[in-house]
């Protein structure tokens, strides 16, 4: 339908029309239909105007563009469909549109420095810092043409210059070094210091925001020691990176998002002391600030001034700190008041956090569908300069438990009501037990507002009883859950009990870009507090489970007496943690195998996988054993299995092939060859669970699209790394010898 069905029979003139309305309007129905094909036609027509442009081409057509301009396409590129959502976003990195409508202005910069930092921007999407390396070489200069900007030889008495030497993979060495003869694009190990080499640093990690959520209070070490992760957990604050505004301007560390370091983040005072925090890293709209509301007297604190803080190193929460000023520690995120000043009204930081991708709660933009007619309530979180209230407008609650309540009342009072959304409006931490119970047909979705990360800490409070977030429903019921960070326990979904019908259950529990911390807390080095627990444990429930973009701990099964057909667990682009590679991930408690038929897409497990079937496991990481139990259905694809493995039939799946290559006498060593390292396997760390530099080509390439298994799959980062390698080969100068190197 459209918004004027009848615009050709109102051109007719009146006498057609009265004749028509004589006969029952058979000419305007008949119209009706051409005007919606001329609809359709107008539509495909601008379409097709759009097309011709780059700023509104569809993504498909980019590549077409690319090539009426000479773009070099990589050869993968050739082989991409029009739909699937997959090939879309793989084309999008092969092709990227601001490469190719960059080309023209790229052309006409051939040799600059820094066009190749623009090259890493447009053409793989990661920020960049150019170097050449022949102005860090240890060369004599000549008098008539000095240039004392150029690295010379170390100061020892000059910490934060040293500092600089190995950090960010030294893109920011300011010191002069000897020749290096090996070349920088070595496929074994790149040189740098060399006339001819030109270095592209590029940065993989991004700085993600958390605005305004508590910190949380270390009280093993004292009520004055604080972490900026409300997790309690060390994490390195990360700087928000500063546009640059000039095209010929080459990055330093304002303009990438790296770690921020203690001697960068200080402001030195005249006896070249920690005197206060830099003012272009702190405040608002900057990197980090602080809140401590009637701290150090009532009506301060919020937030706490600059010129109170004093940069330190708190590794081990050592230190005298003066009255009226607050230690902060940027490398490891921590914060420590004076003993004899403690903040009465708690603390709340705003900072930056390093991860890979959109994964997991953040405050990122996701797509959160809508549940059709629900009824939203708001729940706000105590923020600094707002206390706890219970005088809220209508929809508006203080906290889950009173939303709750106004849904059982407003059910009680209209009965025709089944969906509910529940918006949790700040990145704060909400508190108390959850219990949902669902009638037949009801939905209830929990979700965050668009970009805040809330927090839902499940307290320890009942001591004869467990305290986890309890689910379950009758026949039809759905429970969402969008964009949270569950931590202190885990999800518990119950069934419908022995006497009850079995089709009398919950139907589905969706996880959408959530995070239920595996162990469901962390120590100050991210070992987790609770390691055996599981976060999901489905207590004889015949619910469906599916999980999306999602970082969890161990899922449990318990099966119900009376089972009928295994219900479906999917998991994609998830991580599945269990803590230790000795664990199980997925699992039954009082059996050999939860009896749940399981499906992984681009996911990362850690632990044990004991399932009764697989349907279906593709671009995806077992570091432990899976075993199956129904080996005769099913398909393992493109895969890296563990070693002891049970499975269905598999397809390019690896130790597998690599295995089947070499003589029997080399397999030890090649199974230990082809094995996934990964750069941290501790969740809270910047690099967890991604695949580190030194991992096999086998893994980091060995997807059904030559991406990298795992749940970074989406990163598609080899194909984004042979892009930039082939334009920086276009456009350096000749004979210059340039690279990719890796800031963080």
């Amino acid at each position: 339908m459209t918004a004027r069905p009848d615009r050709l029979y109102d051109l007719l003139p009146v006498v057609y029309r009265m004749r028509d309305a004589e006969q029952g309007y058979p000419l305007r129905d008949f119209l009706r239909v051409l005007s919606s094909q001329a609809d359709v036609l107008e539509q495909d027509i601008a379409r097709l105007y759009d097309n011709w442009f780059i700023e509104t081409c569809d993504d498909w057509v980019v590549p077409y563009l690319g090539d009426l301009l000479g773009y070099t396409l990589l050869p993968e590129a050739a082989t991409l469909g029009e739909d699937g959502r997959r090939d879309a976003s793989l084309g999008r990195v092969l092709a990227p549109r601001a490469d190719v409508a960059n080309t023209i202005d790229a052309r006409r910069r051939k040799g600059t420095l820094s066009l190749l930092e623009d090259l890493s921007r447009d053409a793989a999407g990661w920020p960049a810092r150019a170097v050449e390396f022949y102005r860090r070489l240890g060369w004599m200069q000549h008098l008539d043409h000095p240039h004392p900007q150029r690295g010379g030889t170390a100061d020892l008495r000059d910490p934060g210059r040293l500092q600089r030497l190995g950090w960010a993979n030294g893109a920011f060495d300011p010191f002069a070094h000897s020749v290096d003869l090996r070349r920088m694009g070595s496929r074994h190990r790149h040189g740098r210091h060399n006339i001819s080499a030109v270095g592209v640093f590029a940065c993989r990690l991004r700085s993600y925001p958390v605005n305004c959520t508590p910190a949380y209070c270390i009280e093993e070490r004292g009520p004055q020691c604080f972490s900026f992760s409300v997790l309690g957990n060390d994490t390195p604050l990360f700087q928000r990176p500063v546009a640059e505004t000039e095209p010929t301007h080459i990055a330093d560390e304002r303009n990438l998002p790296l770690p921020l370091r203690r001697w960068r983040f200080a402001e030195r005072g005249p006896l070249a002391d920690y005197a206060s925090v830099s003012a272009e890293l702190y405040g608002d709209g900057r990197s980090v600030q602080v809140w401590a509301p009637d701290w150090p007297a009532k009506g301060q604190g919020v937030p706490v001034p600059r010129d109170a803080l004093i940069p330190a190193d708190l590794s081990g929460w050592r230190g005298q700190v003066p009255r009226g000023r607050v230690a902060l520690d940027p490398e490891r995120g921590r914060l420590m008041f004076p003993a004899n000043q403690r903040p009465k009204r708690g603390v709340w930081v705003s900072y930056q956090y390093g991860f890979a991708a959109d994964l997991g709660g953040g405050e990122y933009a996701r797509v959160t569908p809508e549940l059709e007619g629900a009824t939203r309530y708001v729940v706000h979180a105590t923020l600094p300069g707002r206390a706890a209230s219970g005088n809220w407008p209508a929809g508006h609650f203080g906290s889950i438990a009173d939303a709750l309540t106004a849904w059982v009342q407003a059910k009680a009072t209209t009965p025709a009501l089944r969906a509910l959304v529940i918006e949790l409006a700040e990145s704060g931490v909400y508190e108390g037990s959850i219990d949902l119970q669902l009638d037949a047909g009801e939905a209830i979705q929990l979700r965050a507002a668009e970009r805040t990360r809330p927090v839902l800490r499940l307290l320890d409070v009942r001591a004869s009883q467990p305290d986890a977030l309890s689910v379950s429903g009758r026949a039809g019921s759905r429970v969402l859950l969008d964009g949270l960070l569950v931590v202190g326990r885990g999800i518990e979904v119950h069934g419908p009990g022995d006497e009850a019908a079995t089709d009398d259950d919950l139907c589905e529990l969706l996880i959408r870009h959530c995070t239920l911390v595996p162990g469901w807390a962390l120590h100050c080095d991210c070992d987790p507090k609770r390691p055996g627990e599981p976060s999901i444990t489905l207590d004889g429930t015949r619910a469906a489970l599916r999980v999306e973009h999602s970082i969890l701990g161990a899922i449990a099964v318990i099966s119900p007496e009376r089972r009928g057909e295994p219900p479906p667990l999917e998991l994609c682009d998830s991580i599945l943690d269990a803590t230790g590679m000795e664990r199980v991930a997925l699992g039954a408690p009082d059996e050999a195998v939860a009896y749940v038929e399981a499906s992984f897409r681009r996911c990362t497990v850690i632990g044990e996988v004991q399932a009764h079937g697989i349907a279906l496991a593709e671009d995806s990481i077992f570091a432990s054993p899976l075993r199956v139990l129904r080996r005769q259905q099913g398909c393992v694809r493109f895969c890296y299995v563990a070693h002891g493995s049970r499975t269905p039939r598999r397809f390019h799946c690896q130790p597998d092939l690599a295995l089947a290559a070499v003589a029997a006498a080399d397999r030890a060593h090649e199974r230990l060859r082809v094995m996934p390292q990964f750069r941290s396997r501790r969740y809270g760390t910047p690099h967890y669970l991604r695949l580190a530099d030194g991992c096999c080509v086998e893994i980091r390439s060995g997807a059904s699209d030559r991406s990298a298994m795992g749940v970074y799959h989406d990163l598609y980062e080899p194909q984004r790394e042979a892009n930039l390698a082939a334009r920086l080969a276009e456009y350096v100068p000749a004979g210059t010898d340039a690279g990719i190197l890796f800031a963080n």
